[in-house]
């Protein structure tokens, strides 16, 4: 009898333990079959789907509500001319039904803006009458890394490489194929990863693998296990110390000078003047020149009649 209530006792703790959400570890998890859930807001459940990475939108919303509850959250070269980081941080946005964010974006404020499909503004903000016609999706991400210094080890760029494709694809489900190009300075110890699918392509969500990645650099990671992002080259773990993403979109964003901050005006300003003021001196210079040559010519022809 005692054996059967250890078995029992077995099964049913094997059976909670199996009932967690490896891919975010707020979520609360239970039930037969299990359900994962995540707070998005004052008695507002959103269901996960935990084979997968969770769409960035719904982590965004889940980090609004742990900050309005006083728990933890997280601390705080281009590839294109058009791309762009995001400058304005973590907000409260409006997500479909399927993670995916909304165009239009407000934060519950009057003043409202359009995003891409990693949130990220790619607008001048507005009011409420803006028109966002479309989510635009981003389909290159540019991620610049920088590792720690590894002792006695000279780094081979092409073993980071399969180093760094093992890891996406292990940690954040990313085909390798999908990683198009890897720099590295081994002086300045940077990796810069491109990251790109085909435009069109709607199957893989870049946005969420840069966020879950920004996390694990910050070492507040998103997962249930808090293991490091590390990818292991010749068995020597990669420790990451700095993270910087870009991200490009399929269409380029529309910011327009319209919302430049007064310092940045005033250096245009300044900057405007000065090329001004440097095309008048070298025009009165030439004038006076002219003037020289001028009365020169005069006294050689006075000389010449006399």
């Amino acid at each position: 009898m005692n054996s059967v209530v250890v078995l029992l006792l077995v099964a049913f703790a094997a059976t909670a333990s199996a009932c967690t959400c490896k891919n975010m570890k707020w979520a609360t998890c239970d039930g037969t079959p299990c359900e994962c859930t995540i707070m998005v807001g004052e008695n507002q459940k959103q269901p996960l789907d935990c084979e997968k990475l969770i769409p960035k939108c719904f982590l965004m919303k889940q980090e609004m509500y742990r900050a309005s509850k006083n728990l933890s959250t997280r601390t705080g070269g281009k590839p294109t001319e058009t791309a762009f980081v995001d400058n304005d941080g973590i907000y409260d946005p409006e997500c479909e039904s399927t993670g995916k964010f909304k165009a239009l974006q407000c934060n519950n404020t009057e003043e409202c803006w359009c995003v891409n499909s990693a949130g990220v503004r790619r607008t001048d903000k507005s009011d409420k009458s803006l028109k966002c016609d479309k989510l635009v999706e981003t389909y290159w991400v540019r991620v610049e890394l920088k590792h720690k210094p590894i002792p006695d080890y000279e780094m081979d760029e092409a073993k980071l490489r399969t180093a760094m494709e093992t890891a996406l694809l292990q940690r954040y489900g990313m085909a390798k194929e999908l990683v198009k190009d890897m720099q590295y300075d081994k002086d300045a110890r940077l990796i810069v990863l491109d990251v790109k699918k085909e435009i069109g392509n709607r199957d893989q969500d870049l946005s969420g693998m840069a966020y879950y990645m920004e996390k694990d650099v910050k070492v507040l990671p998103l997962f249930k296990n808090d293991a490091k992002f590390e990818p292991s080259v010749e068995g020597k773990n990669v420790e990451m110390e700095n993270i910087l993403v870009y991200y490009v979109d399929e269409e380029p964003p529309t910011f327009t000078m319209r919302k430049l901050t007064g310092g940045v005006i005033a250096v245009i300003v300044v900057v405007i003047l000065v090329v001004v003021a440097g095309l008048l001196v070298l025009y009165f210079a030439n004038k006076r020149e002219q003037a020289k040559y001028q009365k020169t010519q005069v006294r050689e022809m006075d000389n010449m009649v006399k």
